[in-house]
């Protein structure tokens, strides 16, 4: 029951993209770490129960080194240095790519895509897939946080300022973004719709859904 909480469109344990996929695997490598420390201490700890004076011939300065030191050193040292590989995966490395300016405001965000004729959509993100693509992200009011959560990490959208974040999808379909910062009494209702077309197919998709963006006006 407490596992079916991890599936959905919005899971990041159901990863779509590379970004996604490095970041749900050091997921999964802290649970593992996390378990097996949890599983020591109440081993530790039902012995203590079962057999009184179990332990007792380590002398309290013994278990502060094994237990405080020793043990957490031994799990941490390499889930800091599988963090750290993760993250260069997440860097943002020179290289040709696409990019897509995102302006959050409430309640909604405005996807603009400079390569495509400075077209725009609202609500609704169209992405190439399997090719990298560079969201600029911005706010005209509060801050806001753009994330789509089966392809990558979040990453502000402040007033005054661009930050840029990597994303690439996997596969063509539809998927699901949020603003994950709050940001008034509107928040809940600030998701916007992703939809990944095949590369080859991408401009002509979003020329169709800007000309119908533009009739629904």
């Amino acid at each position: 029951m407490v596992l079916a909480g991890c599936d959905g469109s919005l899971s990041t344990l159901a990863p779509a993209g590379p970004a996604a996929d490095a970041i749900a695997s050091l997921w999964w490598a802290m649970l593992a770490g996390s378990a097996a420390i949890f599983a020591v201490v109440i081993f530790l700890f039902v012995q203590v129960i079962r057999r009184p004076g179990w332990g007792s011939s380590v002398s309290p300065a013994g278990w502060i080194v094994l237990g405080g030191l020793v043990l957490p050193a031994m799990v941490l040292t390499p889930l800091v240095a599988y963090a750290l590989i993760t993250g260069e995966r997440l860097l943002l490395l020179p290289g040709p790519r696409q990019r897509i300016d995102a302006e959050g405001q409430q309640w909604s965000w405005t996807f603009r895509y400079p390569g495509e004729g400075g077209v725009k959509t609202v609500d609704v993100l169209h992405l190439p897939a399997g090719i990298p693509v560079e969201i600029a992200a911005s706010s005209v009011d509060v801050i806001h946080s753009f994330w789509i959560p089966r392809f990558a990490g979040k990453i502000d959208a402040v007033p005054g300022h661009v930050n840029l974040l990597r994303i690439q999808a996997d596969e063509p379909g539809r998927y699901e973004g949020q603003c994950s910062e709050f940001c008034g009494i509107g928040h809940a209702r600030m998701r916007f719709a992703v939809i990944v077309h095949p590369a080859k197919d991408f401009s002509a998709e979003l020329a169709r859904a800007a000309a119908s963006s533009k009739v629904n006006e």
